[in-house]
């Protein structure tokens, strides 16, 4: 535990010093703040829920389009169950399933330059949004599904030639966990038409995507292991590649609408499968964001391969993907709405695809619907909430409010002076043994500056 008494050294003296300079650089832009939360939080270690306290030290510095925040969380129980103070020393050493770098490289929370869509974008540390291209391939992909058991530390980096008065190219990086480098994935794109200075087709935009798993089972083993392959049954490398296009129509503030394309392919199964997508979408006076898009699907095609819940279900993907599963090719439909009212203080977003025939014997037909609703602070007085619902295999209407086969999230936080009081719940369905996954989290935080 030395390694742990530096690092705590090292972080009061920059809890201590780093105050002292914030106020004089506050008109250079410089910003710096931290919480102290305490609570209590259940992890699970193997089959069995267990109940530890909680403390985390959150700080947050911040510099123009520069952001860092690093997380030093310690869990504990006063009584192990023999009448000892017990100290989880899991978080903090490393085993043969969690190297070094699993275990330091999660103290960043993140580290931020620009936001996505700017010139220049970059964040490491847990991302919700991993997106490239259309999202054909990749869309909102995020590796915070095993929070609080499990922190990933993932890499978004994009880079367009505007920057450098060069329009013509620019690029879109991605990786999911930069200790195993098992997802990740890049865009290329280009426009072609700018030189023309032709209104409308000069922002033409021509991409090509290219996206890895390279340890499908990375997270947890696969159940279903083929019969006549060994314990040591490894999954092979999950490939796809695609090719875009994004046309703007109309671009201002009244309404925006652009019209997109991707074909994608998917060779797991031994011979190549193909899907395609073509789709309209944009934002309407201001706060409406919306999006129609049609889906051809060939067979044991899997669209929007790494999606939000990726990680949740990565073995019933990979079924489908190297055709242990087989599926039928379809025609298929995905739409999307939301709403931001606000500053951005409430918005809901919500989106549904699905096959326009669907068939009985094939649950992967049925729609799937994501959706989420955010309210911020300053909206009701001291409450702010988030809430979130991923459900798939839809088959009637009366499925939407059953669990099964759903992910559910839900964050609570009352705040009263520099206080915050946060209830977090998660239910996560496991479709390998159809168990269900439960996180909750009850705490409490400080900002001390």
């Amino acid at each position: 535990m030395n390694l742990l008494r530096k690092i705590f050294l090292l972080f009061i003296i920059t809890i201590l010093v780093i105050p002292a300079f914030s106020e004089e650089g506050t008109d250079s832009g410089f910003n710096f703040q931290m919480d102290i939360e305490i609570g209590a939080e259940s992890i699970n270690e193997g089959e069995t829920e267990v109940s530890y306290q909680m403390l985390s030290i959150n700080p947050d510095f911040a510099f123009g389009n520069f952001g860092i925040g690093l997380d030093l969380t310690f869990h504990y129980r006063f009584d192990d169950g023999n009448g000892n103070f017990d100290f989880r020393e899991e978080d903090w050493t490393t085993s043969n399933d969690r190297t070094f770098l699993d275990i330091y490289l999660p103290i960043f929370r993140y580290i931020r330059y620009g936001h996505k869509g700017d010139s220049v974008y970059g964040k490491i540390g847990s991302i919700e949004d991993g997106t490239l291209g259309n999202g054909f391939i990749m869309s909102n992909y995020s590796n915070t599904n095993f929070l609080p058991e499990q922190r990933m530390v993932g890499l978004a980096f994009d880079l367009d030639g505007k920057l450098f008065n060069f329009p013509y190219i620019g690029i879109e990086t991605f990786a999911g966990n930069l200790a195993k480098m098992d997802v990740f994935g890049t865009r290329i794109f280009v426009r072609p038409l700018t030189s023309l200075a032709i209104p409308i087709i000069e922002d033409l935009q021509i991409g090509t995507t290219a996206a890895f798993d390279r340890e499908p089972d990375a997270l947890y083993d696969f159940t279903e292991i083929p019969e006549d392959l060994s314990s040591v049954y490894s999954p092979d490398t999950v490939s796809i590649y695609g090719v875009d296009f994004k046309q703007p129509i109309i671009s201002n503030s009244t309404i925006s609408l652009a019209v997109f394309g991707d074909i994608a392919f998917q060779s797991g199964s031994g011979t190549t499968n193909a899907g395609g997508l073509l789709g309209i979408g944009g934002q309407m006076i201001g706060f409406i964001n919306y999006g129609l898009n049609a889906l051809v699907l060939g067979d044991n095609f899997v669209p929007f391969y790494f999606d939000s819940v990726y990680d949740l279900y990565r073995e019933a993907k990979y079924e489908v993907y190297d055709g242990s599963m087989n599926i039928d090719g379809y025609y298929g439909w995905l739409t999307s709405l939301g709403f931001t009212f606000l500053d951005g203080m409430f918005s809901f977003n919500t989106s549904v695809d699905g096959s326009f025939e669907r068939r009985s014997d094939e649950p992967t037909t049925f729609p799937h619907l994501r959706s989420v609703l955010v309210v911020g602070e300053g909206l009701l007085p001291g409450f702010f909430f988030d809430a979130s619902y991923d459900k798939r295999y839809i088959e009637d209407w009366s499925d939407l409010i059953d669990a099964d086969n759903a992910v559910i999230g839900l964050n609570i936080n009352y705040k009263t002076g520099p206080a915050v009081i946060t209830l977090g719940y998660d239910l996560r369905y496991v479709p390998e043994d159809g168990s269900w996954d439960t996180t909750s989290k009850l705490s409490t935080s400080i900002s001390l500056f």
